[in-house]
């Protein structure tokens, strides 16, 4: 019997974590045992100082495997909107002053591109996401899903800034698709897709 491989996620996210699991568990099924950081209640929080989205992956998936002695995965991901010259990218998530308020990321973005026509809305979600084990080797990939910023929200499925953002060659939101579909096209769903087959082999090597 095959040797089945424990990862952790570390995102207390639990779009996320949904996310994740829903999609690992597609490409990886019987391969993988996820765990989430509700597993480990005493992990502290890691300060996403880095200036890329790898360097973010890379920080909290160096802390959780240190941490938790269990090779950690971890994404960075955010919204860059081409009228704003790539913002709020890494800040995606804080842009509105508060870590994870949803609602008022968005509606900033909206706020800010008042006036601002359709062919100047143009954004992309770039995902990195990285796989380190407790020694510190890792491994990381990436994924974009490019589209634009619509002039109001639509849809209730998905999180973060699905509302606002309409996926080329779509004419509805990321939130008005359903999991599977957001899964096919996702920056996420690519950048875990790319990164899964890889697990086995990486972890493998390492003993």
């Amino acid at each position: 019997m095959s040797q089945k491989f424990r990862v952790v996620l570390a995102t207390r996210n639990q779009g996320k974590v949904t996310e994740f699991r829903r999609i690992l568990e597609e490409y990886a099924a019987g391969e993988i045992e996820l765990l989430g950081l509700q597993d480990f209640p005493e992990m502290p929080d890691v300060e996403e100082n880095g200036s890329t989205f790898e360097a973010n992956a890379l920080l909290k998936a160096h802390a959780t495997a240190q941490f938790t002695k269990l090779p950690a995965i971890a994404d960075d991901s955010g919204i860059c909107i081409d009228f704003l010259d790539g913002a709020p990218g890494i800040f995606s998530a804080r842009w509105a002053g508060t870590h994870g308020n949803d609602e008022a990321n968005l509606q900033k973005v909206l706020q800010v591109l008042t006036g601002v026509t359709s062919e100047n809305r143009g954004a992309q979600f770039r995902s990195v996401v990285a796989l380190a084990h407790p020694n510190g080797e890792y491994i990381c990939e990436e994924g974009l899903m490019y589209g634009e910023i619509v002039q109001s929200p639509r849809g209730e499925n998905g999180f973060g800034y699905d509302p606002i953002f309409q996926p080329t060659g779509f004419t509805v939101t990321s939130a008005q698709l359903s999991a599977i579909e957001k899964d096919e096209i996702s920056h996420r769903g690519k950048a875990l897709r790319a990164i899964t087959p890889r697990i086995r082999p990486f972890l493998g090597a390492l003993g």
